[in-house]
């Protein structure tokens, strides 16, 4: 029902904490495929094999492919998604901690919804006494959720403070949402965890917009959700069980930002 796509470079510690957490999920209907490009194989790290056999142990495939040379993050996760097969795909990043009840509450949601994607935002749990009411303003979904045209001008790009620092925790806790009663929101993009009915993705393009970026570039996850909400919605889901090991981020050169750059249509 749903491939998980993780794209890895030079990060084997947080790559195996990932997939570990992706082991204890409830929801075990999932493949899981990997996308490689540090300098030395991570799939020979004693930590990745060790997680890798556990899933696999557990009835869960796995697919480990070495993809270089690197074009760019773009480039990287348009490969994984051409080797997806599900309905579904998620894409994760590989520093992020997962509750067991991830997988399960986005798989729900999005079959009740019929959107385009939904995701849970993480959160970094280092912020959890660093609360910020000025940063928590949420727009709620009423009703099912619906196609919404959002851009670097547009207010609605303001939304994403939202999910700055533990902002989202906060607001979560306060509006009492659980997996068994989630609450849907409005978004601009999220990052780290988004589900995608695999089939609205690729209708938009994907990602094989990575040919009109340089190799250094940033963003791309923000404008193929742009693309994928203008066209079929997409929504936030609290409560996000989703975490952040707030590490260094691996993508050191910015300049180029994909939704600054090229447009949102299609």
């Amino acid at each position: 029902m749903i491939d998980v796509l993780i794209p890895t470079c030079e990060r084997p510690a947080a790559f195996a904490a990932t997939l570990a957490t992706l082991a204890t999920q409830t929801y075990k209907d999932f493949r899981v495929i990997l996308s490689d490009q540090s300098e030395a194989s991570v799939f020979e790290r004693g930590e990745v094999r060790a997680v890798v056999r556990w899933l696999e142990y557990q009835g869960v495939p796995v697919q480990c492919h070495r993809h270089l040379p690197k074009r760019g993050v773009a480039e990287q996760r348009q490969f994984l998604l051409e080797q997806a097969t599900s309905p579904y795909v998620l894409m994760l990043d590989d520093d992020v901690l997962l509750e067991p009840w991830v997988l399960d509450l986005l798989g729900r949601v999005l079959s009740e919804q019929g959107c385009g994607f939904v995701t849970n935002a993480f959160i970094g749990l280092s912020f959890k006494d660093d609360v910020r009411p000025h940063e928590q303003e949420v727009e709620l979904w009423d009703g099912p959720v619906q196609p919404e045209r959002v851009t670097p001008e547009s207010d609605a790009w303001w939304r994403f403070k939202l999910h700055n620092a533990a902002n989202l925790l906060h607001v979560q806790e306060r509006l009492g949402a659980t997996p068994e009663n989630p609450i849907l929101y409005k978004l601009a993009w999220a990052s780290g965890c988004v589900l995608f009915d695999r089939r609205k993705l690729v209708e938009v393009g994907g990602f094989s917009f990575w040919q009109d970026l340089p190799p250094e570039h940033a963003g791309e996850d923000v404008l193929v959700q742009l693309r994928v909400m203008a066209r079929f919605g997409g929504c936030g889901v609290m409560p996000s069980g989703v975490y952040h090991q707030e590490l260094p981020t691996t993508v050191t050169d910015r300049r180029v930002d994909a939704p600054q750059v090229l447009p949102v249509e299609v």
